[in-house]
C-alpha cells in the first residue's frame, strides 16, 4: 500500500529481456533497502529482486526489479530505456503520514497525454482514459498517474485534467512528458469498490 507521495525519483540503468518479461535496474535512492520489499515504480507495485552494488550512484547501490509480461502490459514499464527518469515510493508504514490517498500500486491502464496548459498559477494536464476507466472518474475525486496522488481537476467524457503545483513539478517529472507519453493510470479503490459493488447487485435488464 502506497499513498501516491513522490519524494524520490531514480534512473534506469539496465534493461535485460528475459522468457518471463524483464529485469529493470535503477538507482537506489536510499540506504536502507531490503531484498523483498515493495516499491512503487511508476505507479506499479514491484519487488526488489536483487540488491548489486553500483559505485556510480549516491548510496552505492542499484535495485533489480522482475516484471512479467502481465505488468509490462498494462503500464509504461516495457517502454524504460536506459536514462530514463522514474518515480519511486516505498511501501507505507505504520505511523506514516497518508499526505495523498490510498493507492494499491496496481495500474488499471495507461492513457496518454491530450494536452499541456501553463499558466502563472499551475500546469494543467490533459489525458486520455481508457474506456473501461470512464465509470471511476469523479469530479475532485482522486487518481494516481505514474504513481502521483493527484485531484480530477475536470472530466468531459473519456478525458480529464489534472492541476501539478510547483512542489510537484519540481519532485515528479509530470510536467516534463511529450504529448503522447502514456502514463500509468490507478483510480480511486474506493470508486472501484463501490461501483464493482453496484454493477454486481443491479438486476441484468434494469436501469
Amino acid at each position: 500500500m502506497f499513498n501516491g507521495i513522490i519524494h524520490k525519483t531514480a534512473r534506469v540503468l539496465a534493461v535485460e529481456e528475459n522468457p518471463f518479461g524483464r529485469r529493470i535496474i535503477l538507482h537506489a535512492p536510499w540506504t536502507d533497502h531490503q531484498h523483498g520489499e515493495s516499491t512503487a515504480i511508476n505507479g506499479t507495485c514491484l519487488t526488489v529482486a536483487a540488491i548489486l552494488d553500483n559505485p556510480a550512484s549516491p548510496t552505492g547501490k542499484a535495485l533489480a526489479y522482475d516484471v512479467i509480461r502481465e505488468s509490462l502490459d498494462k503500464t509504461n514499464l516495457g517502454a524504460f530505456k536506459v536514462g530514463d527518469e522514474v518515480h519511486m515510493e516505498r511501501s507505507l508504514r505504520v505511523g506514516d503520514p497518508i499526505d495523498g490517498h490510498f493507492v494499491q500500486g496496481h495500474v488499471d491502464g495507461t492513457g496518454p497525454l491530450l494536452h499541456q496548459v501553463s499558466t502563472p498559477e499551475e500546469v494543467r494536464l490533459r489525458i486520455q482514459a481508457p474506456a473501461a476507466l470512464v465509470k471511476y472518474l469523479i469530479p475532485k475525486g482522486s487518481i494516481a498517474i505514474d504513481g502521483v496522488s493527484l485531484t480530477l481537476a475536470a472530466i468531459d467524457g473519456s478525458t480529464f485534467e489534472v492541476a501539478l503545483i510547483p512542489t510537484t513539478l519540481q519532485l515528479t517529472t509530470l510536467g516534463r512528458h511529450p504529448i503522447g507519453y502514456r502514463f500509468n493510470l490507478e483510480c480511486d479503490s474506493m470508486s472501484k469498490t463501490i461501483i464493482s459493488y453496484l454493477e454486481k447487485i443491479q438486476p441484468r435488464g434494469e436501469d
